[in-house]
């Protein structure tokens, strides 16, 4: 009778043990501004899709979004801010990697990638990723709200840089999450005044960070925030994309429920170049 017993305590350790040990998925957000974790809530209503993107998974994937103001593919990586995320990735896990917005400018070398540039920086951290054992998707940025004031026709503002991360998807057999097409026809659909109340619009005496107001067309507050992030969770059902689609919540895709934040997980970088591109954070990305 105990060794009948003792057979049953060890087969179900055995049963036990594999759940126990088994590691949970973790989704690595990268990018700029537009999907950053925003850490002045308290005085400004600027929220990043990726902050909020957890409204629509259904709690059973880890989220860690290390998307920073500022970067582009090239400042994120000569930070040692991908690096990070290297080290802390493990087969299994998912990268969403969305950037464009910074690596057009050419007045700032610290920022500055040309469009093959931009698409090796992108071939080359997916590469990277793809060799710890990560999914790989890799998304276009987010439009700029930017009506023709006379003919009232959305215009597009970053040149080459969309096509080019579609080119790199496609090239690497990777998933696209084409966040710019997606937006523009959103914002085209809203038309120039509806459209407003999604970014930082922001009239005067409403926010203690902008006392006297701002007018901000690039960044979202949380109500936007939340329509770009059902727009990525959409397409990643529609398109079935592997193995991310099995943990978006649906039914919050289709009801937008209250947001649901992000735990903060970046780390804090004090070197002279971040220094610098944070202290231009006033004017970035107009």
């Amino acid at each position: 009778m105990k060794k009948v017993f003792r057979i049953l305590i060890v087969a179900a350790i055995m049963l036990i043990a594999p759940s126990a040990s088994k590691k949970q998925v973790t989704l690595f957000l990268v990018g700029d501004s537009t999907m950053a974790d925003k850490t002045e809530l308290d005085i400004s209503p600027e929220v990043g899709w990726g902050q909020v993107f957890p409204t629509f998974l259904n709690g059973k994937i880890v989220v860690q979004n290390h998307a920073m103001n500022g970067r582009s593919t090239k400042s994120f990586q000569t930070e040692g801010r991908w690096q990070v995320v290297l080290d802390r990735i493990s087969k299994g896990d998912i990268v969403i990697i969305q950037f464009g917005h910074n690596d057009q400018k050419q007045s700032d070398p610290v920022r500055y990638a040309s469009i093959p540039d931009y698409m090796n920086n992108l071939r080359k951290m997916t590469t990277e990723a793809q060799a710890k054992g990560a999914t790989v998707i890799i998304a276009t940025p987010i439009s700029r709200r930017h009506f023709d004031s006379k003919t009232g026709e959305l215009i597009p503002k970053h040149t080459s840089y969309p096509y080019a991360a579609r080119m790199v998807a496609k090239e690497m057999n990777v998933a696209l999450l084409d966040m710019e097409e997606a937006t523009t026809e959103w914002l085209i659909g809203l038309g120039d005044e509806a459209s407003k109340k999604y970014f930082m619009n922001v009239p005067a005496g409403e926010c203690k960070k902008f006392p006297d107001g701002k007018i901000d067309n690039t960044h979202l507050r949380e109500n936007g925030a939340l329509e770009v992030g059902s727009m990525a969770a959409e397409m990643i059902v529609n398109q079935k994309i592997k193995p991310l689609c099995k943990y978006i919540n649906r039914d919050a895709v289709a009801h937008h429920p209250q947001a649901v934040y992000t735990i903060f997980c970046r780390p804090s970088f004090k070197s002279d170049k971040t220094v610098k591109v944070e202290s231009d954070l006033k004017t970035d990305l107009k």
